[in-house]
C-alpha cells in the first residue's frame, strides 16, 4: 500500500477509523448501491489492517504512534498501535469484510428495502467505533468510541423487528445493561484521571508505576475503586458470567448478519479493553498476578453457559450461550497472567471469531431458506443444504476443540497455562467444556443429518454464493490455522510478552 500511495502508511492508524466513519455517513446517499459501497469500504479497511500490521512488525519497538492534529499525547488524542491491537484490528476488519459480503441476501430478506442504506450506514459506523476503541491510546476516547459502537449495535439489533418483534426488547435490554456498563467504565476512567492527572494510557501507566515505586498506592482507595468500576463495566461489555444476560436474546433476535458481526467482534473488543486496563495501565503498578475472581467467573461461565446451550431449542440461542462460554475461555486465559495463558486468550480472539462467525452465517443461510432457526426446522437439512450444514459441522468441531481445528490450538495453550500455574482443576474445566460443547453441537448435527424433515416434499435450495463464499473462507481459516498455527501463535506470543513485560 505504501508503494501505491507514498506517505499514506504514516496515516494508517487514523485512516482505518476514518474510512468506516465517513463511509457510514456517505452510505445514506447510496440507496440501491449501499451494499456495494459497504463492501468497498470494508475491503479498504481490511487492506489497511494488513498494511498496519506489517508496519508494526517493521517498527523498531513494534509500536506505531499517531498524534491527531500534531498535539502531544498529554494534550491531544494519540493513537498507538502495537502487536496486540494490530492483531485485534486485523480480526475486526476480516470479519467485517466477510460479514458485509455475506449480508447482501440476508439483509434483503430481513430488512425492509427502503431501509437498506440506513442499515449499512449504521453498520459501517459500528465498525468505526469498534476499530476506534482498539486503536486509540486515550481512555476518554475509548469511552466516546464505545458509545458510538454501542448505540449503533443497539440499532442494528432492533432492525431485526421485521422478522421478530422480540428484537426490540432484546435491543432495549442490551441498551439498559450496556449503559450501566458504560457508566461504570466512565467512573473508573474518572478516578484514574483524578489519580494520575492524564487520560493517555501510556502516561497513566507511568504515573501509577511511579506512585507505586514511591509507596503512594499502598491501600490507596482511589485506585482500587477505579479498578473495581472498570472490571464491572468491562465484564458487562464482554458478557462475562454472571453479567451476560443481555447476550442470548441480542444474538438470537438480531438480523442474521448482525449476529455474525456482533458475535465475532463486539465482545472481543470488550476483552481487548480489559487487556489494556489490566495489563497496560494497572500492570506496571501492581504487576498483576492475582485475578482469581476473574478465573472463578470464567470457569463458572464455561460450565453454566454450556449447560444452558444444551437445553435450548433454537440454534441461534445455542450459539449465543456457546459464545458466553467461549468468551469465558478468553477471560480465563488472561486471568492466569502468564505467557501461555495470555497467548491462549489472544489466539482465541481470532479462532473464536472465525469459527463462530461461520456458524452464525450457516444459521443465517437456513433462516433465509427455511424462515426459522428453531432446531426442529433443521431436520434433514444435511441432505438439502450440504454445503451450509457442512460448514456448520466443521465450525462445531472447532468449538469442541478437536485436533486439526483452530479451537484445539487455543485450548492447548490454555491447558499449558493452567498447568504452569499449578491449576490442574482449570485444565479439567477446559476439558469438561469441550465435552459439553460436543453435546450441544451433536444435538444439532444429529437433527441435521439423521432427522426426518417435517415436510419431505419441500425442497430447500442451497445458500447463495454470497453467503457460501465468506462462510467457507472462515471455515478454511479455522482448519488452516488448526494445522499450521505459526502465524497466529507468533503474533499472540509477541503481544503476550509485550503485555506481561508492562510495555505500553
Amino acid at each position: 500500500m505504501s508503494e501505491l500511495f507514498p506517505g499514506l502508511d504514516h496515516h494508517l492508524p487514523v485512516l482505518i477509523v476514518l474510512l468506516p466513519l465517513f463511509g457510514g455517513l456517505l452510505s445514506i446517499f447510496m440507496h440501491r448501491f449501499a451494499w456495494l459501497w459497504a463492501t468497498a469500504v470494508t475491503s479498504a479497511i481490511f487492506a489497511c489492517s494488513i498494511a498496519l500490521l506489517d508496519r508494526v512488525n517493521d517498527a523498531d519497538n513494534h509500536i506505531v504512534d499517531y498524534f491527531l492534529g500534531g498535539w502531544p499525547a498529554e494534550w491531544g488524542i494519540g493513537y498507538r498501535v502495537d502487536p496486540l491491537n494490530a492483531y485485534v484490528i486485523l480480526v475486526i476488519s476480516l470479519i467485517s469484510l466477510a460479514a458485509t459480503i455475506y449480508s447482501r441476501d440476508s439483509v434483503k430478506d430481513e430488512i425492509s428495502d427502503d431501509r437498506h442504506h440506513h442499515f449499512y450506514s449504521v453498520w459501517l459506523l459500528a465498525i468505526a467505533g469498534l476499530i476506534g476503541i482498539t486503536v486509540t491510546g486515550d481512555t476518554f476516547n475509548v469511552y466516546v468510541l464505545l458509545e458510538i459502537s454501542s448505540l449503533t449495535v443497539y440499532t442494528l439489533i432492533a432492525m431485526g423487528a421485521k422478522r421478530d418483534r422480540r428484537a426490540l426488547t432484546a435491543a432495549l435490554k442490551y441498551l439498559i445493561l450496556g449503559s450501566i456498563g458504560a457508566t461504570f467504565i466512565l467512573l473508573g476512567i474518572g478516578y484514574l484521571l483524578m489519580l494520575t492527572g492524564t487520560l493517555n494510557m501510556a502516561d497513566m501507566a507511568d504515573v501509577l508505576a511511579a506512585k507505586h515505586s514511591a509507596g503512594e498506592l499502598l491501600n490507596n482507595r482511589t485506585v482500587l475503586v477505579a479498578f473495581a468500576f472498570l472490571m464491572v463495566g468491562l465484564s458487562l461489555k464482554m458478557a462475562l458470567f454472571p453479567l451476560h444476560m443481555w447476550l442470548p436474546n441480542a444474538y438470537t433476535y438480531a438480523p442474521s448478519a448482525v449476529s455474525v458481526l456482533v458475535a465475532s467482534t463486539a465482545t472481543k473488543v470488550g476483552v481487548y479493553m480489559a487487556f489494556r486496563f489490566v495489563f497496560t495501565i494497572f500492570g506496571s503498578a501492581f504487576a498483576v498476578k492475582n485475578l482469581d475472581l476473574l478465573t472463578l467467573c470464567a470457569c463458572l461461565g464455561i460450565v453454566v453457559s454450556s449447560l444452558a446451550a444444551i437445553r435450548q431449542n433454537n440454534v441461534k440461542r445455542i450459539l449465543a450461550y456457546s459464545s458466553v462460554g467461549q468468551l469465558a475461555y478468553i477471560v480465563l486465559g488472561f486471568s492466569l497472567a502468564n505467557e501461555s495463558g495470555v497467548t491462549a486468550s489472544i489466539i482465541h480472539i481470532f479462532n473464536h471469531a472465525v469459527i463462530k462467525g461461520a456458524m452464525f452465517m450457516a444459521v443465517g443461510a437456513v433462516v433465509l431458506r427455511v424462515g426459522s432457526s428453531r432446531l426442529s426446522d433443521f431436520r434433514g437439512l444435511g441432505r438439502r443444504m450440504p454445503l451450509t450444514m457442512g460448514a456448520f459441522t466443521l465450525g462445531g468441531f472447532g468449538l469442541i476443540g478437536l485436533p486439526l481445528t483452530a479451537g484445539f490450538v487455543s485450548k492447548w495453550f490454555l491447558v499449558v497455562g493452567a498447568l504452569n500455574r499449578g491449576y490442574w482443576w482449570i485444565a479439567f474445566v477446559v476439558l469438561l467444556g469441550g465435552v459439553l460443547a460436543l453435546i450441544y453441537v451433536w444435538r444439532v448435527v444429529e437433527v441435521v443429518f439423521f432427522g426426518t424433515p417435517e415436510d419431505p416434499d419441500r425442497n430447500y435450495r442451497e445458500a447463495p454464493l454470497t453467503m457460501l463464499i465468506p462462510m467457507w473462507t472462515l471455515i478454511a481459516l479455522s482448519l488452516y490455522f488448526g494445522v499450521n498455527a505459526e502465524f497466529t501463535s507468533q503474533l499472540a506470543e509477541n503481544a503476550a510478552m509485550m503485555l506481561l513485560g508492562g510495555k505500553g
